[in-house]
């Protein structure tokens, strides 16, 4: 047995049976090997695969970024995880920085591990100023498999748990008339992804947002803004809400805060909200959130993202990518419909429900790692890393043209209900 051999076995049996063999049935069992920049390999074939998931932003930055390495390599030398019940050096510093980053009174954060723990505590901080339970999510939008997050989710993500709890109604995103018709005085908060990725990146009108803004001051209820995959420059600005004019009353942040090294999120509150920890200032407290060897890194992380320079380079590559990707629109316009873009936030719309599983396969073969939205199969999260170049884009389109037109010729032939339905629809 080789290597890899055993870590499947291994997984398989101690891990995840099911995902095993999901990835056997369609022969996309790799392990990953070694990884830098836009690229992994097989740990065993050591065939190279181009990420264009990044792990929902993750990997903004590319995998093992030298400076992010380098920044955790010195922090090792005087810190470690910290206490979360002292006062933090390492925690200051990042909560100073990214509050400077932030527009008005957004001055508070909330260290935690994950963005389901982060979306927990925005709803949370909601509930316990406001007085009220009422959280209004968007349907197909994802915050998160934790508790309160999984609650803002659809039904699919919570029904194998139990029963929904208490005060949480979802509406469709973008439509203002029916969120009228949930909005009361029972309504602490309305969270929503800005650009709501596993719903298939539909693109906001700046309308929407700002009726959205008003609404909720109106109505005293708190506007939470999601910005783990869509925050962080990928839609070409520091923060995706900055395209729509307007402030939210709480942003959750995670994913690309880590530099793809060290888990970190972040929920950052206006100055007011703060108030309900002076009482009990330990009422929440989260032992490995914002660990000192965390803050470190997303301290470093903030200062790469937040770079002039840097913002103009993903946004003369997201206007390279869009002309390469509008092109391949009038060559396959059977099955690539269009693009749904922000930055690199980018969606590919294709013909119908089966197009996104099967691109995604045969995106791999090609050497792409892509993934369809799950809650919009038709649509292909398209999420290169922060960091590509010209070059690699250059060397991404004929592949993904390539995949484009094996997909084309596999769906005559497939079964959809045989052949994806059952092992799609789950994942």
């Amino acid at each position: 047995m080789t290597n890899k051999q055993s870590t499947i076995e291994a997984f398989r049996q101690y891990v995840n049976s099911g995902k095993v063999a999901f990835y056997e049935r369609y022969d996309m069992d790799l392990v990953m090997g070694q990884r830098e920049g836009i690229r992994f390999r097989d740990v065993e074939h050591e065939k190279s695969y181009i990420n264009l998931h990044c792990n929902g932003g993750v990997f903004n930055l590319g995998h093992r970024h030298p400076e992010i390495i380098a920044t955790l390599q010195s922090a090792l030398e005087n810190f470690d995880i910290g206490n979360h019940h002292l006062i933090s050096t390492a925690r200051a510093e990042a909560a100073k920085l990214l509050a400077g980053l932030m527009p008005g009174d957004l001055n508070y954060v909330v260290f935690g591990v994950s963005g389901g723990e982060a979306t927990d505590t925005a709803i949370k901080t909601a509930r316990g100023y406001t007085g009220r339970e009422k959280i209004i999510s968007a349907k197909g939008g994802y915050h998160g498999h934790t508790g309160l997050a999984l609650a803002t989710g659809d039904e699919k993500y919570r029904l194998p748990f139990g029963k929904q709890l208490p005060g949480f109604e979802q509406v469709p995103f973008g439509n203002i008339a029916e969120l009228k018709k949930h909005l009361d005085h029972q309504t602490a908060a309305v969270i929503l992804e800005t650009i709501p990725a596993t719903l298939g990146m539909p693109i906001p009108t700046t309308g929407y947002l700002r009726d959205l803004r008003k609404l909720c001051d109106e109505n005293g209820t708190l506007l939470i803004l999601d910005e783990v995959q869509c925050g962080l420059g990928r839609t070409g600005k520091l923060w995706a809400f900055q395209h729509y004019d307007i402030v939210p009353d709480v942003v959750v942040l995670g994913k690309g805060l880590s530099g793809g090294i060290y888990p970190v999120s972040a929920t950052v509150i206006r100055q007011p909200l703060e108030k309900i920890f002076h009482d009990d200032p330990f009422i929440h407290i989260s032992t490995f959130g914002g660990a000192e060897l965390g803050c470190v890194v997303m301290k470093k992380v903030l200062e790469i993202s937040s770079e002039k320079s840097f913002l103009a380079h993903v946004n003369e590559i997201a206007d390279y990518i869009q002309d390469q990707l509008e092109a391949l629109t009038k060559k396959h316009p059977k099955f690539f419909i269009r693009i749904r873009q922000k930055g690199l936030m980018i969606g590919l719309e294709l013909k119908d429900e089966l197009c996104g599983p099967l691109l995604t396969k045969t995106a791999f073969d090609q050497g792409l790692l892509i993934v369809y939205a799950n809650n919009d199969k038709r649509i292909c999260q398209f999420l290169p890393p922060l960091i590509a170049t010209k070059k690699d884009v250059d060397e991404i389109i004929p592949k993904l043209d390539k995949a484009m037109s094996e997909a084309q010729k596999l769906k005559p032939l497939l079964k959809v209900k045989n052949f994806f339905g059952k092992m799609f629809s789950k994942s």
